[in-house]
């Protein structure tokens, strides 16, 4: 991974952070204000396992504001049986940040096996203006889309979400609204640490 940073300078190239989640209808804890000797009480659809799938990359380059995009889908495709995201997804969401930042990616990314699969690897090796780098293992702690997530869930607390249209409407309402503040993706850039001091 010592030389993702090198490689973005070299090439003029953004460099690019991945990252994957899922939420359910169930909401994740949070504190809230209630009355006194009145707890608040959220009633939630407990008994389904449905869930939203998400995925964002962080992008920064030279000169350039910090940018995060996203793509959300819910449940499985007609003949699909994975519920998360596909090398094909995953292509697509890079060809779209290719596209929206307009020029060459370098890519930092967990080692999930759909993105060491055989498959990922011919789309990324059809792509020219992509380079791949893996992050050590259990380090999540390096990857600023992580925080996107931890973000998102704050916000989605003790809210109620009574379908998966419901909670995938809040979910790209959040992010949206994420995509719009340059100062909080630069925290999250800063809390992992990294050196991205000639990128940022």
């Amino acid at each position: 991974m010592a030389g993702y940073k090198r490689a973005a300078e070299q090439q003029g190239a953004w460099l690019v952070f991945e990252d994957e989640s899922g939420q359910g209808l169930r909401p994740p804890k949070g504190r809230t204000w209630g009355r006194r000797g009145a707890t608040p009480v959220v009633k939630v659809t407990g008994g389904s396992n449905k869930r939203v799938s998400l995925a964002a990359v962080i992008a920064v380059k030279a000169g350039q504001r910090p940018r995060l995009i996203y793509r959300v889908h819910s449940g499985p495709r007609r003949g699909d049986k994975r519920k998360g995201f596909t090398e094909t997804d995953y292509a697509r969401l890079l060809d779209a940040a290719h596209q929206q930042l307009g020029g060459p990616l370098v890519l930092i990314w967990d080692n999930l096996n759909t993105h060491v699969s055989r498959a990922m690897r011919e789309l990324i090796a059809a792509r020219d203006w992509l380079t791949v780098y893996q992050l050590p293992a259990y380090a999540s702690e390096l990857n600023p889309v992580e925080s996107v997530w931890s973000h998102l869930k704050r916000s989605l607390a003790n809210l109620v979400k009574h379908d998966l249209a419901q909670l995938t409407a809040l979910a790209k309402s959040r992010l949206r609204r994420m995509q719009y503040q340059p100062g909080l993706i630069n925290g999250f850039l800063t809390g992992t640490r990294l050196d991205l001091t000639s990128l940022a």
